[in-house]
């Protein structure tokens, strides 16, 4: 009896370790998301852990999976000019914060060349300045749309392999962190954005702490850090705006509100996208506004929306002269 009891844990023992030795499962996409976790460093045992989880993986965010369809995006892209009207009355929030973390900035001024108007404006956006807390799972977010989306069409197959490599990179930060999948809960916002610079989980390799070695997305410090981190490595934004060169932008601002109101496939900064779509471009032939075209175009690697980045450049210009 006892030999068999023996017999019996050994199978499972192997069975186990078959388990943990690939990225086999029935749903290809884990596959994937398994390949790319190994890729970066995680141990096999550890994803598959992670993708048989019931708390990951067998719940879905009803409301993430809503306002993620078409005619939800539709809605928010045409509410970003409302909502950038209403920050303007948060600036002096701004100014509080740019006076209470002056040490920050004044760091990454100099480190990063990135404007400290340009990153309190980004905050502002995203969290306004960590105000708004995030009640989504981030892993949760985008297994909803790996399991759920059915990629027919560009936009399906951009959010298929989206979803997955950010799955990948939630796998390797908690690996790396040390904790269990059941108590790697990142909160995010319903589009799986963390922290107060709200990044996504494959941003997280440009994270960085003010004084600590591991960042913290949910401290301000690290918020101002990492977000002109990301902008320098990603947007290569070095060098820090004159503003005094600048036109008056919330001029065109409104001008670019009107002309994005009555023109098709309009865009601030592209004439064409990568994929080859003509865009009717709102700077083109503008000399006068080409500075400010230049670094609304570094934002739009933030946030590939012309509305968002021209709000940006609005918010830190006004900040700019309200402290001066």
């Amino acid at each position: 009896m006892q030999t068999k009891i023996l017999l019996i844990l050994f199978i499972l023992s192997t069975q186990l370790q078959a388990q943990y030795s690939n990225c086999a499962f029935k749903n290809t996409d884990y596959s994937d998301v398994c390949k790319q976790a190994i890729k970066s460093g995680v141990s096999y045992k550890y994803t598959n852990q992670f993708l048989t989880s019931y708390f990951k993986t067998k719940k879905y965010d009803e409301v993430s999976w809503a306002y993620l369809q078409p005619s939800k995006i539709k809605h928010h892209q045409e509410q970003e000019k409302k909502a950038n009207n209403v920050l303007v009355s948060y600036v002096p929030k701004m100014i509080e914060n740019l006076q209470n973390y002056k040490k920050v900035y004044d760091y990454v001024e100099k480190k990063y060349g990135v404007n400290r108007e340009i990153i309190a404006a980004i905050l502002l956006k995203e969290t306004k300045l960590g105000k708004i807390k995030p009640s989504h799972d981030a892993f949760i977010v985008f297994n909803t749309i790996v399991v759920r989306i059915q990629p027919n069409s560009p936009r399906e197959k951009w959010l298929l392999k989206m979803g997955k490599t950010n799955m990948a990179s939630i796998i390797n930060y908690c690996y790396k962190a040390g904790l269990q999948p059941e108590q790697c809960n990142l909160a995010s916002s319903y589009a799986g954005a963390v922290g107060i610079p709200q990044f996504m989980p494959n941003s997280f390799i440009y994270a960085l702490s003010y004084q600590n070695k591991v960042a913290n997305l949910n401290k301000m410090e690290d918020a101002i850090v990492s977000a002109a981190n990301f902008l320098t490595k990603k947007a290569a934004f070095t060098q820090l705006i004159n503003w005094d060169t600048m036109p008056d932008i919330p001029e065109v601002e409104a001008q670019w509100y009107e002309y994005n109101f009555a023109t098709k496939d309009a865009s601030f900064v592209y004439e064409t996208s990568k994929s080859g779509k003509v865009y009717n471009c709102f700077t083109k032939n503008k000399p006068k506004l080409q500075e400010m075209k230049a670094y609304t175009k570094k934002i739009m690697k933030y946030n590939n929306s012309s509305n968002y980045a021209v709000g940006v450049m609005r918010l830190a210009y006004e900040a700019h002269y309200y402290l001066h």
